[in-house]
């Protein structure tokens, strides 16, 4: 077989060609809810790709959608794939190769992930309206990776270990949770469930963390609280956040570069560049929730990333986050012409050296 020397092949992007869906680029989606998606052959329904430029090619999303009282073909893939959904009620089934299957209902709100290579598909369950939900997938890494489709799809290992098909409970159990950490198949609703307080990332914020299915990948939800806004921080590619509720915006920039701007609502996503400084705001009148979907659960560190500096810690001691008193004013002043356009308060405190200075004077 000859190759042509000057050509790379990325079996992703030429399978990715071949589906003939829409594919939307950029840092940020403005509403996954109203993105335009086309018929999807693969899955039996309506769908759209999502590759922004901070997944850096190495992981993606897509919005699928399913007309009302139908259901999506049967999946399986070697590549993980999580799951949120934005609207409509149905059910999932999933199954390994002469298992028996396990079915499990969802709702707006609901996130879950498929195990490894298992077999699975989605229904509508109502008659009257579409279902339509969110997708983070680790498929250009594999695909990428091996450039052999027939492997990707085609491929009867079982991952007993992550789905064992003696565990009948393996999506209605509540998992287990340690502090901010929790082990889990399926979360009925990422916009209500309790979370933990996370004071090392500031605004008096609260944080949960996900292991989905024992995947590489992760999630987590965060929300904090009106008038305020975190610290800034970096981490590797591919972070999908989420917006669950709130209104607010995001800044994204490179070290030493200049900062991008985007204002987001429910719906929205963002996903900040690899090692790019990034800073969420809630300029709004309500808090502020999102849903993080990306590399690396804590438990499975996938270091080939970047991701294995203290995230908690400053970048002045060797991590990843700028403390409040080293950021440039300007981002505070820029925050509370925000919260003063539709009303709030800025509830910063004695965090903010800003801001003890303004109540000082």
């Amino acid at each position: 077989m000859k190759y042509d020397s000057d050509a790379r092949i990325d079996t992703y992007h030429t399978w990715q060609q071949a589906q003939k869906i829409p594919i939307n680029r950029g840092f940020f989606i403005e509403d996954l809810r109203t993105l335009e998606v086309a018929p999807w052959d693969l899955k039996g329904g309506l769908g759209a790709f999502i590759n922004l430029e901070g997944a850096g090619g190495t992981n993606d999303g897509y919005v699928c959608e399913i007309p009302p009282g139908t259901k999506l073909k049967p999946q399986k893939h070697l590549y993980e794939e999580m799951i949120y959904i934005l609207e409509g009620h149905g059910a999932t089934s999933v199954w390994q190769q002469n298992g028996k299957k396990q079915t499990f209902e969802w709702h707006p709100g609901s996130l879950f992930a498929i195990p490894l290579n298992a077999e699975y598909q989605h229904f509508n369950g109502q008659g009257n309206a579409s279902v339509r939900f969110f997708a983070v997938t680790s498929a250009p890494f594999m695909m990428n990776l091996f450039h052999n489709l027939n492997f990707i799809f085609d491929n009867n290992f079982v991952f007993s270990d992550r789905f064992p098909p003696e565990e009948e409970d393996y999506f209605s159990s509540k998992g287990q949770a340690w502090g901010l950490k929790m082990s889990v198949n399926f979360v009925p609703n990422t916009t209500d469930m309790p979370l933990q307080v996370w004071n090392e990332r500031g605004a008096g914020g609260r944080h949960v963390n996900f292991d989905l299915a024992g995947n590489v990948m992760g999630s987590h939800i965060s929300e904090f609280p009106v008038g305020r806004y975190k610290k800034a921080h970096r981490h590797g590619p591919g972070a999908h956040v989420t917006i669950l509720s709130g209104q607010g915006y995001s800044l994204l920039w490179p070290e030493h570069g200049e900062a991008t701007r985007v204002d987001w609502k429910p719906g929205s996503v963002v996903v900040p560049p690899s090692q790019w400084f990034h800073q969420h705001f809630n300029s709004g009148g309500d808090p502020a929730r999102y849903l993080a979907l990306r590399w690396n659960s804590w438990r499975y560190n996938f270091v080939a990333l970047g991701d294995d500096k203290p995230i908690e810690v400053s970048v002045k001691d060797g991590g990843t986050q700028i403390e409040y008193e080293d950021e440039d004013p300007k981002i505070h002043e820029f925050f509370e012409t925000c919260l003063h356009k539709v009303g709030a308060t800025c509830r910063m405190g004695s965090m903010v050296p800003w801001c003890k200075q303004k109540e000082a004077e």
